[in-house]
């Protein structure tokens, strides 16, 4: 196989009170790639289609994890040619960086006959998320590759889980038109938690866990509960906290900010409550004159695809 095209998902990380240990990842929004061996050495990225981003393969996430991917091969200098079609807004907090890494590993990992597993690519993909932000960070880019709800138990060693979907899930996810970078994002938030915050924060996550196994929706519900890092981000989104309220009444689950912002998700139950919410969303953000697209999903099991 000379040549290959993927879908590489959009991703909602920091899922309320799973901060940089759970993602999921989404049927839309999405980027598209094509990936193609070459007979010239090293690595170029031949086209970047609805983004201005660096094809610099020292200065763009996919060229940067392929490269990871390509000295564990121990091939560095193999021919590869990556073409990308971004969908996912950089800075959205729904996982552009991720999908374009993901994406990328995935893709050359076919052309290659599939040396590595898919939590091996993880490893590589992570690399991209280095360059991005400068933390090699797996809470994207883990439910890119494998699709679902995942768990990052541990960093040292790396240790990844797949968690279960339930199937009437799904999710809703406004992007406002505004940047938040995720190193900003991260330098406001505070070093030193309190213990009863750790303690509930900590009940939310196993809860959310067991939800997630046991499908029930209400204790899902209860769980979406962020106590350490939504106090502080929320001041860098547009009316969070009435956008949360009036979409649980719409209908939610509950949800918060996706990756650090400005994305925000919700989770329902089943098409009709997330249109719903979709519905409310809109309601809030119409009058505060400010761009947003909103995204309305359900939970992509699958990861990156191959379509073509």
């Amino acid at each position: 196989m000379d040549c290959i095209k993927v879908f590489a998902p959009g991703t909602v990380a920091n899922v309320a009170c799973g901060f940089d240990v759970i993602g999921l990842a989404m049927d839309a929004p999405g980027d598209e790639m094509i990936l193609r061996r070459s007979s010239e050495p090293g690595i170029r990225i031949t086209a970047i289609h609805g983004a201005d981003l660096p094809t610099d393969p020292a200065k763009n996430v996919a060229s940067v994890a392929v490269q990871a991917l390509l000295q564990k091969y121990e091939q560095p200098d193999l021919g590869i040619e990556i073409e990308i079609f971004k969908k996912i807004h950089p800075g959205s907090g729904i996982g552009s960086s991720a999908a374009s890494s993901a994406g990328a590993v995935v893709g050359v990992n076919h052309l290659l006959g599939e040396p590595f597993t898919k939590k091996q690519l993880v490893r590589f993909a992570m690399e991209g998320e280095r360059l991005a932000c400068g933390s090699a960070h797996a809470d994207n880019v883990a439910p890119a590759i494998l699709g679902g709800f995942t768990l990052v138990r541990s960093y040292r060693p790396l240790d990844i889980t797949s968690l279960h979907t339930p199937e009437e899930l799904w999710v809703t996810v406004i992007h406002p038109q505004i940047e938040v970078k995720t190193s900003d994002a991260r330098e406001i938030l505070k070093q030193k938690v309190l213990m009863t915050d750790a303690i509930r924060q900590w009940g939310n996550v196993g809860a959310l866990v067991a939800a997630l196994y046991q499908e029930d929706y209400d204790l899902i519900s209860r769980s979406l509960e962020d106590v350490i890092v939504e106090p502080v981000r929320a001041i860098l989104i547009p009316a969070f906290y009435e956008l949360k309220l009036k979409c649980k009444e719409a209908g939610a689950l509950g949800g918060g900010i996706s990756g650090s912002g400005p994305s925000v998700f919700m989770l329902s139950k089943g098409e009709e409550n997330a249109r719903n919410v979709a519905a409310m969303m809109d309601t809030v953000y119409a009058p505060l004159g400010v761009d947003y697209k909103i995204y309305v999903s359900r939970i992509n099991t699958a990861g990156v695809k191959v379509i073509d």
